[in-house]
């Protein structure tokens, strides 16, 4: 067993938050949009915090900051919807992490609960709010599945600040 190491150790801390996202950064996550209706209509957000929590009953998960301009609209929504991208969405991922109206970019529809869901994204997941969780500087968002869609393609992911592709094995 060797003790020679490449990896540098450090304490979390506000000093050494560049250091933290970046080791955070080393694992790839999908890229997701999550949409919600508002008082003034429909908003969306870029998330990679997009997690599967349970099958039976059909829970996932995703985070958002407190920080975030859009926090106030999602943190009491009652329903939402979570629009896994494709490779080649990486525009509109861009689009909704800079504005939450990119609408205009995107063929969608409004669902049953009046949330907008998108039409073309790899994966869809309709969910009621099943429970919020306060987790430091973030709320952790559980959504009860009411409705899944599948497409095809291979997804967009996010690591270490750059979006990329895999190609699934045959």
């Amino acid at each position: 067993m060797s003790s020679d190491t490449s990896l540098t150790s450090f304490v979390p801390s506000v000093e050494t938050q560049r250091p933290y996202r970046n080791a955070l950064g080393n694992f790839a996550t999908g890229v997701t949009v999550i949409t919600t209706k508002t008082a003034d209509g429909q908003i969306g957000m870029t998330a990679n915090s997009f997690a599967s929590v349970s099958l039976d009953p059909a829970l996932v998960l995703w985070s958002i900051a407190k920080s975030s301009l859009r926090y106030a609209h999602f943190a009491p929504a009652t329903h939402f919807a979570i629009h896994v991208l494709r490779a080649d969405q990486k525009d509109l991922a861009q689009a909704f992490a800079q504005r939450g109206d990119a609408f205009d970019l995107v063929d969608y529809a409004i669902n049953a609960e009046g949330v907008a869901v998108l039409n073309d994204c790899l994966s869809r997941f309709e969910c009621a709010t099943h429970a919020v969780h306060e987790a430091g500087d973030h709320d952790i968002m559980v959504g009860h599945v009411l409705r899944a869609a599948e497409g095809s393609g291979s997804p967009l992911l996010f690591a270490q600040r750059s979006y990329g592709t895999v190609q699934p094995e045959v």
